[in-house]
């Protein structure tokens, strides 16, 4: 949380692998891609940048991020057969890697992902300890941590989107602990990732979805509840 330290911060989660970078910040980058994709996808392309592209294989990133696809935890004994998992399940899945790539974090991963028409590109940073950094959803800076109840709303440019999308969210007395606005142009679709102490009622998200402005909204829980 913001401002905060945990045992999970100090120590680093409970996990499969020998590196929290390389096996359970990847496996929580799967996880928290498949919850905006909305579901375990069925096709993946996988790209690693800079040590993860030189490192991947020997350090499991590659298994790592084909369990998290498949939403399994840092500590499910099944990431070390997370191949053979994903056959069983359907999962299509390739690999790409791309080093020296300085515009991006050291270790890095983005998923391009599909299910039925839906597709979805999520960039993410594994920063140590467990801990990772959503970076960009879909081209739009994004930046959160998945360790918050999370929205990623894109909607139209409009006056006022931003103090009215916060007035309903104080409405369920929840605290926003980050919030970042991003658009590709001028009265282009502005995203906007909102990070919350404590998660939304059904009838506000569904309340939010109904605005003729707001063209999608997708809410994240915490991804380790």
């Amino acid at each position: 949380m913001a401002g905060k330290s945990s045992v999970f911060d100090m120590i680093g989660p409970v996990m499969i692998g020998p590196s929290s970078s390389h096996t359970a910040g990847v496996v929580r980058i799967g996880r928290a891609a498949i919850r905006v994709l909305g579901g375990i996808p069925d096709e993946a392309l996988i790209t690693f940048y800079n040590s993860f592209a030189r490192t991947y294989e020997g350090h499991g990133s590659d298994r790592a991020i084909i369990g998290g696809l498949l939403d399994m935890k840092t500590d499910d004994d099944r990431i070390k057969t997370a191949f053979e998992v994903a056959k069983e399940k359907g999962l299509q899945y390739s690999f790409k890697s791309i080093g020296n790539a300085s515009v991006y974090h050291p270790n890095t991963v983005k998923v391009n992902l599909t299910k039925g028409t839906k597709k979805v590109e999520v960039i993410g940073e594994s920063l140590g300890g467990g801990l990772i950094n959503i970076s960009k959803v879909d081209g739009f800076n994004a930046d959160f941590s998945a360790q918050a109840h999370t929205l990623i709303i894109k909607a139209q440019d409009v006056s006022g989107a931003i103090a009215f999308i916060s007035s309903v969210i104080a409405q369920e007395k929840t605290n926003i602990a980050t919030m970042s606005v991003s658009r590709k142009g001028k009265n282009d679709i502005a995203c906007h990732v909102i990070e919350m102490d404590s998660g939304l009622q059904p009838i506000t998200i569904e309340y939010l979805k109904s605005l003729p402005w707001i063209k999608e909204l997708i809410y994240i829980p915490d991804i380790d509840l």
